[in-house]
């Protein structure tokens, strides 16, 4: 598993259990979102100053890692 994947928690008390940066209310899926539209590292660290460089990257890590996975439906015999 990825280093980087240790930063990124899942706990069903925290934001409905979606996947978040180090347990704090941070969902992958906003940084993620945020960086898709064009938000730079400078200015996600500025306005989440509790995150890190390294959670931005984790952020991506995990995105690609999801992003390869996939489903095979299986047909019956």
């Amino acid at each position: 598993m990825n280093e980087l994947f240790k930063r990124i928690t899942v706990n069903s008390a925290v934001m409905t259990g979606l996947p978040c940066i180090r347990g704090l209310r941070i969902p992958v899926t906003t940084v993620l979102g945020l960086m898709a539209s064009g938000v730079s590292q400078e200015e996600l660290l500025a306005e989440y100053p509790d995150l890190e460089p390294d959670d931005l990257r984790a952020c991506l890590a995990y995105g690609a890692w999801r992003a390869r996975e996939r489903s095979v439906e299986l047909q019956a015999a």
